[in-house]
């Protein structure tokens, strides 16, 4: 059974910087792209970045240049670096396998962590 535990979350200045951690356990993690979401109140769940098996990364044009993910195959860990942190951010932040194919299921989402930025 795949789970998902995500951590580093807080609540920080406008301009601020937090690293968010997903551990990642009942799966063969190398082989896995890995993304992380987030969801704000009141709006649906987005894909704020991705990472494939082999390292190649994409960002959604509002976190591009401020956010960074990576990963540690050893740890099964995936990580999101996030600079510049704006108010509109504020959100909880999820990490997940991308489905295979578009519209296909995810693994059971974790708890989250909630990353709050203040003006």
């Amino acid at each position: 059974q795949v789970q998902l535990v995500e951590s580093g979350g807080g609540l920080v200045q406008a301009g601020g910087s937090l690293r968010l951690s997903c551990a990642a356990s009942g799966i063969i993690f190398s082989d896995n792209a890995m993304g992380w979401y987030r969801q704000a109140p009141g709006k649906q769940r987005e894909l704020v970045a991705r990472i494939t098996s082999s390292g190649n990364t994409n960002y959604a044009v509002s976190v591009k240049g401020r956010f960074t993910i990576s990963r540690d195959n050893r740890k099964n860990t995936v990580y999101l670096q996030m600079n510049s942190l704006k108010p509109e951010d504020t959100a909880v932040y999820y990490c997940n396998r991308p489905p295979l194919v578009v519209g296909g299921p995810y693994d059971n989402w974790g708890q989250g962590t909630q990353v709050t930025v203040s003006a």
